[in-house]
């Protein structure tokens, strides 16, 4: 512990309780007040039942232990921990990023359906250093927080950006605005089912990646080889992978496109912006009719644009590689001074 810090309980300095719960049938479309629930904002309600801003714990399910922070005036929920500091020597800014940063794990409990009780978490020890260290821990912490939070804005922007390139090219390529020459889908790309793997023949790292329906869920050192596009078979419909290196895709979830003479990158777009839960059927898990959808029309632009297109997003995406470096040495930087203040 740092020299002059003070250890105590949170049970002792903070007032922990779960409110009173209202059901999602009761929430209110155009309510005044927003309604918290364990993992933020669920909806709007016509009351509320906190005037201040709250510290708020998730103490139910797989997310146990997120932190969130309600907006005044709202309603929260009883599967949300209220935790709000009752002495004068701890700030609710502080203790967010002290709950975030100490270990959890003592404190929760069940197997099945991981839950938080305010037993359990009441003799939780946390470190109190003077409020002036304390103002100037947060002010350090949340500077590195709005770097990292400032470089995401910017790589959503950079997405946006590469999707207005697109549009200003092509135009939507479901209403073909700009007239370009159509043709059957079958004649452009095809989609071909993934391969089957069991999950034995599957290793932890290195090799080709094998691809599911949430993306790369393992690896694999044989040559069933795929460069191209992927996109989801059952349940995941509309998701569009680019991969830019040899690729297993699952036959149970994925479809891999044979991308013929198209460059690769334009491909990847036409295929987010051609809107493929359109060819879904099935009433349960809903599955991608691949017949439907190489018997539809889809625009058939030269070759020449399709690779101006890719140098563009290129550009780009050089952008964003910068930016992730930044994110990921910040977030590096972040993660060792909540290290060195916590454990």
């Amino acid at each position: 512990m740092k020299e002059g810090w003070e250890v105590k309980k949170l049970g002792d300095v903070c007032e922990i309780y779960q409110p009173k719960t209202i059901s999602t049938n009761s929430l209110v479309e155009n309510g005044k007040y927003l309604v918290y629930g364990a993992n933020g904002i669920i909806g709007k309600y016509d009351q509320y039942n906190h005037i201040e801003s709250e510290l708020l714990m998730t103490c139910r399910g797989a997310t146990c232990g997120t932190i969130n922070i309600s907006e005044p005036y709202s309603w929260i929920n009883g599967n949300a921990m209220v935790i709000h500091p009752i002495e004068g020597n701890i700030t609710m800014s502080y203790l967010k990023y002290v709950l975030r940063g100490i270990d959890l794990s003592n404190v929760i409990t069940g197997a099945a359906q991981p839950q938080i009780t305010r037993q359990s978490l009441s003799p939780l020890l946390i470190p109190i250093p003077s409020l002036p260290e304390q103002s100037r821990i947060v002010e350090e912490l949340d500077q590195l927080n709005n770097i990292i939070e400032k470089k995401r804005q910017q790589l959503n922007e950079l997405d946006n950006l590469a999707q207005s390139i697109f549009y200003d090219m092509f135009g939507d390529p479901v209403t073909n605005e700009k007239g370009w020459e159509v043709k059957k889908v079958i004649e452009v790309v095809k989609m071909q089912r993934g391969y089957d793997l069991p999950v034995q023949c599957r290793i932890l790292e290195g090799g080709i990646p094998i691809y599911g329906s949430n993306g790369v869920i393992g690896y694999h050192n044989e040559s069933k080889m795929h460069l191209g596009i992927i996109t989801g078979r059952s349940g995941t419909i509309g998701e569009v992978y680019r991969s830019n290196i040899p690729f297993w895709p699952l036959n149970t979830t994925l479809f891999s496109v044979n991308t013929y003479d198209n460059n690769i990158v334009y491909l990847s777009f036409l295929m987010k912006n051609f809107h493929l839960e359109r060819y879904k059927a099935g009433a349960g898990v809903p599955t991608l009719n691949r017949n439907s959808f190489h018997n539809d029309n889809i625009i058939n632009v030269p070759i020449d644009l399709q690779q101006l297109f890719a140098k563009k997003i290129e550009a780009i995406e050089k952008q964003k590689a910068l930016i992730k470096q930044t994110i990921t040495e910040t977030e590096e930087l972040f993660n060792c001074r909540m290290d060195y203040y916590f454990n």
